[in-house]
């Protein structure tokens, strides 16, 4: 048995099985003629602020994303979303629980330093720990910078952008000390000690160098 409805998209007649019918309508789902009268009516065509991608997406995700966020930009994936979010970011910065404890340990050891976290005001891209009087760095490198985890192509751009730092960092005389924390699953000061110790120890090597030069 089928029941005769019309598309809310064109307003053409059509039928439907019957039993069809009874679940469109006590789920409140709209009726369409066609998955082309589907697309037009339900679909919008949007192009991604990230890559230029053109993709689809309906029009009521749409509208309660619009009511949650501020900003009009859309985008195709959360890696697109992610990776303009992060270079286009005016405050802030996603740090890991080791880098806000570093942070907080090294600024007890070394108060009257000078030590920058997350600037880029040395070689115009972000440095994790900078101490600008030492023309020292350190870049804590976890998982995402040696496997795939979003991709060969988002590992390939992030191994890029890591020459290009070291690169930056020689040609402004800033000795760049990479830090593989990528064995870290989850931080506990326990775990994050070992990381302190590198790092002081260099520091301090750093200082005693310093000293004799001056």
């Amino acid at each position: 048995m089928k029941t005769q409805l019309r598309c809310v998209n064109c307003g053409a007649p059509f039928e439907r099985e019957s039993r069809e019918a009874k679940r469109t309508k006590a789920k409140n789902y709209r009726s369409y003629c066609s998955f082309e009268c589907f697309k037009a009516f339900a679909l919008v065509t949007l192009i991604c602020n990230q890559c230029g991608t053109t993709f689809e997406r309906k029009k009521g995700i749409l509208k309660n994303n619009d009511r949650k966020k501020k900003s009009s930009n859309v985008f195709c994936s959360h890696s697109c979303s992610a990776t303009y979010h992060n270079a286009h970011k005016t405050s802030g910065t996603r740090r890991s629980k080791l880098e806000v404890w570093l942070e907080e340990q090294l600024r007890t050891l070394y108060p009257t330093l000078e030590i920058l976290f997350n600037q880029t005001k040395a070689i115009d891209a972000e440095l994790d720990i900078y101490f600008s009087s030492l023309n020292l760095a350190f870049e804590l490198n976890g998982i995402f910078h040696y496997e795939p985890i979003f991709g060969l192509e988002k590992l390939g751009k992030t191994q890029t952008n890591d020459h290009r730092k070291f690169a930056a960092c020689a040609e402004q005389g800033i000795e760049l000390c990479i830090i593989d924390v990528s064995a870290m699953t989850y931080f506990k000061p326990t775990k994050g000690q070992k990381f302190l110790d590198i790092i002081t120890n260099i520091v301090e090597r750093k200082m005693k160098t310093h000293e004799r030069e001056n």
